[in-house]
Protein backbone atom coordinates (compact mmCIF):
# COMPACT_ATOMS: atom_id res chain seq x y z
CA UNK A 1 0.00 0.00 0.00
CA UNK A 2 1.66 3.84 -0.97
CA UNK A 3 0.51 6.31 1.14
CA UNK A 4 -4.14 5.98 1.00
CA UNK A 5 -4.17 4.10 -1.95
CA UNK A 6 -4.57 0.09 -1.12
CA UNK A 7 -2.69 -3.12 -2.49
CA UNK A 8 -0.05 -2.15 -5.56
CA UNK A 9 -1.70 1.05 -6.55
CA UNK A 10 1.02 3.92 -6.02
CA UNK A 11 -1.12 7.03 -7.77
CA UNK A 12 -4.78 7.71 -9.35
CA UNK A 13 -5.85 9.33 -11.90
CA UNK A 14 -9.08 11.15 -11.19
CA UNK A 15 -9.93 12.20 -14.79
CA UNK A 16 -13.24 14.42 -14.31
CA UNK A 17 -15.07 16.39 -17.66
CA UNK A 18 -17.08 19.09 -16.83
CA UNK A 19 -20.13 19.52 -19.49
CA UNK A 20 -20.80 22.99 -19.43
CA UNK A 21 -22.00 23.60 -22.42
CA UNK A 22 -23.51 27.51 -22.92
CA UNK A 23 -23.99 27.44 -19.29
CA UNK A 24 -20.61 28.75 -18.10
CA UNK A 25 -20.86 31.67 -20.47
CA UNK A 26 -24.67 32.57 -19.91
CA UNK A 27 -23.56 32.24 -15.78
CA UNK A 28 -21.29 34.71 -17.10
CA UNK A 29 -23.60 37.43 -18.21
CA UNK A 30 -27.10 36.53 -19.72
CA UNK A 31 -26.71 38.82 -22.65
CA UNK A 32 -24.39 36.20 -24.08
CA UNK A 33 -27.51 34.22 -25.02
CA UNK A 34 -28.00 36.73 -27.32
CA UNK A 35 -24.26 36.30 -29.01
CA UNK A 36 -24.57 32.96 -31.66
CA UNK A 37 -20.72 32.58 -32.25
CA UNK A 38 -20.05 32.66 -28.33
CA UNK A 39 -22.79 30.32 -27.60
CA UNK A 40 -21.71 28.24 -30.55
CA UNK A 41 -18.24 27.86 -28.90
CA UNK A 42 -20.23 26.24 -26.05
CA UNK A 43 -22.61 23.90 -27.90
CA UNK A 44 -19.94 22.08 -29.47
CA UNK A 45 -19.12 20.64 -26.32
CA UNK A 46 -22.43 18.66 -26.05
CA UNK A 47 -22.88 18.37 -29.98
CA UNK A 48 -19.06 17.22 -30.81
CA UNK A 49 -17.30 17.27 -28.10
CA UNK A 50 -18.71 14.66 -25.35
CA UNK A 51 -18.84 11.66 -27.87
CA UNK A 52 -15.36 12.47 -29.06
CA UNK A 53 -14.34 12.06 -25.37
CA UNK A 54 -16.23 9.38 -24.71
CA UNK A 55 -14.92 6.91 -27.19
CA UNK A 56 -11.38 7.90 -26.66
CA UNK A 57 -12.20 6.78 -22.98
CA UNK A 58 -13.68 3.50 -24.44
CA UNK A 59 -10.27 2.81 -26.51
CA UNK A 60 -8.63 3.37 -22.75
CA UNK A 61 -10.85 1.29 -20.49
CA UNK A 62 -11.11 4.40 -18.51
CA UNK A 63 -14.29 5.33 -16.06
CA UNK A 64 -14.46 8.64 -15.12
CA UNK A 65 -16.85 11.47 -13.93
CA UNK A 66 -18.87 13.86 -15.82
CA UNK A 67 -19.86 17.21 -14.14
CA UNK A 68 -23.39 18.55 -15.72
CA UNK A 69 -25.02 21.64 -15.27
CA UNK A 70 -28.99 21.18 -14.64
CA UNK A 71 -29.88 23.00 -17.63
CA UNK A 72 -27.14 21.46 -19.76
CA UNK A 73 -28.42 17.77 -18.40
CA UNK A 74 -32.25 19.23 -19.40
CA UNK A 75 -31.32 20.17 -23.02
CA UNK A 76 -29.17 17.02 -23.37
CA UNK A 77 -31.09 14.39 -22.19
CA UNK A 78 -30.10 11.27 -24.69
CA UNK A 79 -26.59 12.48 -23.78
CA UNK A 80 -26.43 12.42 -20.58
CA UNK A 81 -28.17 9.02 -20.57
CA UNK A 82 -25.29 7.62 -22.75
CA UNK A 83 -22.55 9.06 -21.00
CA UNK A 84 -24.46 7.16 -17.70
CA UNK A 85 -24.87 3.87 -19.78
CA UNK A 86 -21.05 3.80 -20.91
CA UNK A 87 -20.24 3.29 -16.99
CA UNK A 88 -19.37 7.03 -16.32
CA UNK A 89 -20.70 8.88 -13.54
CA UNK A 90 -22.64 11.89 -13.44
CA UNK A 91 -22.25 14.80 -10.37
CA UNK A 92 -23.37 17.92 -9.53
CA UNK A 93 -22.50 21.13 -11.15
CA UNK A 94 -25.39 23.38 -10.37
CA UNK A 95 -28.47 24.25 -12.51
CA UNK A 96 -27.10 27.63 -15.12
CA UNK A 97 -23.05 27.04 -13.67
CA UNK A 98 -24.30 29.50 -10.79
CA UNK A 99 -21.15 29.95 -8.24
CA UNK A 100 -22.10 29.23 -4.89
CA UNK A 101 -20.04 32.12 -3.23
CA UNK A 102 -22.38 34.00 -5.10
CA UNK A 103 -25.98 32.94 -3.61
CA UNK A 104 -27.70 33.45 -0.69
CA UNK A 105 -28.28 29.81 1.48
CA UNK A 106 -31.78 29.89 0.62
CA UNK A 107 -30.40 29.85 -3.66
CA UNK A 108 -27.67 27.40 -2.97
CA UNK A 109 -30.11 24.89 -1.44
CA UNK A 110 -32.49 25.65 -4.42
CA UNK A 111 -30.31 25.02 -7.54
CA UNK A 112 -28.14 22.21 -5.54
CA UNK A 113 -31.65 20.52 -4.79
CA UNK A 114 -33.24 20.64 -7.95
CA UNK A 115 -29.76 19.92 -10.36
CA UNK A 116 -29.66 16.86 -8.47
CA UNK A 117 -33.55 15.90 -8.77
CA UNK A 118 -33.16 16.39 -13.11
CA UNK A 119 -30.12 14.03 -13.08
CA UNK A 120 -31.79 11.52 -10.37
CA UNK A 121 -34.82 12.09 -13.17
CA UNK A 122 -32.63 11.15 -16.39
CA UNK A 123 -29.97 8.86 -15.72
CA UNK A 124 -32.28 6.93 -12.31
CA UNK A 125 -30.00 7.57 -9.77
CA UNK A 126 -29.00 10.49 -7.86
CA UNK A 127 -25.32 12.10 -8.14
CA UNK A 128 -23.21 11.73 -4.82
CA UNK A 129 -20.39 13.91 -6.57
CA UNK A 130 -20.53 17.59 -6.39
CA UNK A 131 -18.30 20.34 -8.17
CA UNK A 132 -18.75 23.99 -7.25
CA UNK A 133 -19.09 25.76 -10.91
CA UNK A 134 -15.70 28.01 -10.98
CA UNK A 135 -14.42 26.11 -8.17
CA UNK A 136 -15.99 28.57 -6.10
CA UNK A 137 -17.94 27.34 -3.66
CA UNK A 138 -19.61 29.21 -0.21
CA UNK A 139 -18.43 28.67 3.23
CA UNK A 140 -21.30 26.53 3.46
CA UNK A 141 -21.56 24.32 0.30
CA UNK A 142 -19.72 20.95 2.16
CA UNK A 143 -21.80 21.46 5.15
CA UNK A 144 -25.19 21.86 2.59
CA UNK A 145 -23.66 18.45 0.80
CA UNK A 146 -22.49 16.34 3.64
CA UNK A 147 -26.12 16.65 5.14
CA UNK A 148 -27.53 15.76 2.33
CA UNK A 149 -25.60 12.57 1.91
CA UNK A 150 -23.37 13.23 -0.98
CA UNK A 151 -20.17 11.50 -0.74
CA UNK A 152 -17.52 13.69 -2.20
CA UNK A 153 -16.78 17.42 -3.22
CA UNK A 154 -13.68 18.06 -6.07
CA UNK A 155 -13.93 22.21 -5.84
CA UNK A 156 -10.72 22.95 -3.26
CA UNK A 157 -7.34 23.53 -3.54
CA UNK A 158 -5.46 22.71 -0.08
CA UNK A 159 -4.05 19.64 -1.36
CA UNK A 160 -3.06 16.81 -3.93
CA UNK A 161 -4.42 13.79 -2.21
CA UNK A 162 -8.47 13.35 -1.51
CA UNK A 163 -9.37 13.58 2.24
CA UNK A 164 -11.91 13.20 4.36
CA UNK A 165 -13.44 16.42 6.50
CA UNK A 166 -16.29 16.45 9.39
CA UNK A 167 -18.96 18.61 7.84
CA UNK A 168 -22.45 19.13 9.99
CA UNK A 169 -21.31 15.91 12.16
CA UNK A 170 -21.07 14.00 8.90
CA UNK A 171 -18.19 12.86 6.90
CA UNK A 172 -17.66 13.83 3.37
CA UNK A 173 -14.71 13.24 1.00
CA UNK A 174 -12.81 16.51 -0.52
CA UNK A 175 -10.89 15.47 -3.97
CA UNK A 176 -8.87 18.52 -4.64
CA UNK A 177 -7.93 19.90 -8.05
CA UNK A 178 -6.23 22.80 -8.74
CA UNK A 179 -6.41 25.38 -12.06
CA UNK A 180 -2.80 24.31 -13.28
CA UNK A 181 -4.55 20.76 -13.98
CA UNK A 182 -7.75 22.14 -15.83
CA UNK A 183 -7.40 22.68 -19.46
CA UNK A 184 -9.76 26.53 -19.58
CA UNK A 185 -6.87 28.73 -18.42
CA UNK A 186 -4.67 27.24 -21.19
CA UNK A 187 -7.20 26.66 -23.96
CA UNK A 188 -9.77 29.40 -23.41
CA UNK A 189 -10.10 32.50 -25.95
CA UNK A 190 -13.43 34.06 -26.36
CA UNK A 191 -13.05 38.04 -27.11
CA UNK A 192 -16.90 38.73 -26.85
CA UNK A 193 -17.04 37.44 -23.26
CA UNK A 194 -13.70 39.62 -22.62
CA UNK A 195 -10.85 36.34 -22.69
CA UNK A 196 -8.12 37.62 -24.36
CA UNK A 197 -5.25 35.39 -22.97
CA UNK A 198 -3.02 33.77 -25.84
CA UNK A 199 -3.94 30.45 -26.45
CA UNK A 200 -1.16 27.81 -25.19
CA UNK A 201 0.27 24.94 -27.68
CA UNK A 202 0.11 21.41 -27.02
CA UNK A 203 3.24 21.11 -26.41
CA UNK A 204 3.47 23.19 -23.30
CA UNK A 205 0.32 21.90 -22.03
CA UNK A 206 1.35 18.76 -21.87
CA UNK A 207 4.46 19.03 -20.31
CA UNK A 208 2.92 21.13 -17.81
CA UNK A 209 0.45 18.10 -17.33
CA UNK A 210 2.65 15.04 -17.68
CA UNK A 211 4.92 16.76 -15.32
CA UNK A 212 2.43 17.04 -13.04
CA UNK A 213 1.90 13.88 -13.23
CA UNK A 214 4.97 12.23 -12.68
CA UNK A 215 5.24 14.51 -10.08
CA UNK A 216 1.79 13.68 -8.19
CA UNK A 217 2.72 9.67 -8.77
CA UNK A 218 6.64 10.28 -6.98
CA UNK A 219 4.33 11.49 -3.36
CA UNK A 220 1.60 8.86 -4.59
CA UNK A 221 -0.96 11.34 -4.43
CA UNK A 222 -4.00 11.88 -7.27
CA UNK A 223 -3.71 13.81 -10.10
CA UNK A 224 -7.62 15.10 -10.97
CA UNK A 225 -7.24 16.54 -14.45
CA UNK A 226 -10.26 18.53 -15.32
CA UNK A 227 -11.46 18.92 -19.00
CA UNK A 228 -14.06 20.55 -20.73
CA UNK A 229 -15.88 19.02 -24.12
CA UNK A 230 -16.21 22.21 -25.48
CA UNK A 231 -12.04 23.18 -25.08
CA UNK A 232 -10.78 19.66 -25.13
CA UNK A 233 -12.77 17.85 -27.54
CA UNK A 234 -11.16 20.18 -30.38
CA UNK A 235 -9.23 17.59 -32.79
CA UNK A 236 -5.87 18.27 -32.21
CA UNK A 237 -6.32 18.88 -28.24
CA UNK A 238 -7.93 15.06 -28.37
CA UNK A 239 -4.71 13.59 -29.92
CA UNK A 240 -2.63 15.10 -27.16
CA UNK A 241 -4.80 13.99 -24.00
CA UNK A 242 -4.72 10.58 -25.76
CA UNK A 243 -0.82 11.13 -25.61
CA UNK A 244 -1.38 11.85 -21.94
CA UNK A 245 -3.47 8.51 -21.16
CA UNK A 246 -0.85 6.27 -22.77
CA UNK A 247 2.05 8.10 -20.70
CA UNK A 248 0.13 8.28 -17.18
CA UNK A 249 -0.82 4.13 -18.36
CA UNK A 250 2.92 3.46 -18.85
CA UNK A 251 3.83 3.98 -14.87
CA UNK A 252 2.92 1.38 -12.86
CA UNK A 253 0.18 1.21 -9.98
CA UNK A 254 -1.73 3.34 -12.02
CA UNK A 255 -5.41 3.42 -11.70
CA UNK A 256 -8.27 5.57 -13.33
CA UNK A 257 -10.88 6.10 -11.18
CA UNK A 258 -14.14 7.84 -10.73
CA UNK A 259 -14.75 10.11 -8.13
CA UNK A 260 -17.38 7.81 -6.49
CA UNK A 261 -14.70 4.99 -6.13
CA UNK A 262 -12.40 7.07 -4.40
CA UNK A 263 -14.83 8.68 -2.01
CA UNK A 264 -15.84 5.31 -1.34
CA UNK A 265 -12.62 3.99 -0.56
CA UNK A 266 -11.36 6.63 1.68
CA UNK A 267 -14.95 6.19 3.58
CA UNK A 268 -14.74 2.67 4.09
CA UNK A 269 -11.08 3.09 5.82
CA UNK A 270 -10.60 2.99 9.38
Amino acid sequence: MAGIWPGDIRCVVALSIDLDGRASWVQRDPQFAQLPGLMSMGDYGPRVGARRLLNLLDEHGIRCTFFVPGSIAEANGELVKEIYARGHEIGNHGYVHEHPATLTAAQEIDILERSRAIVHRITGEAPVGYRAPGLNPSERTLRLLAERGYLYDSSLMDADTPYVREEGGHRIVEIPTHWEWDDFPFFAFAPAANIRAPIQGLEAVYHTWASGFEGTYRYGGCFALLIHPQIMGRPGRILMLERLLRHMRSFPGVAFMRGVDIAKLLLEQK
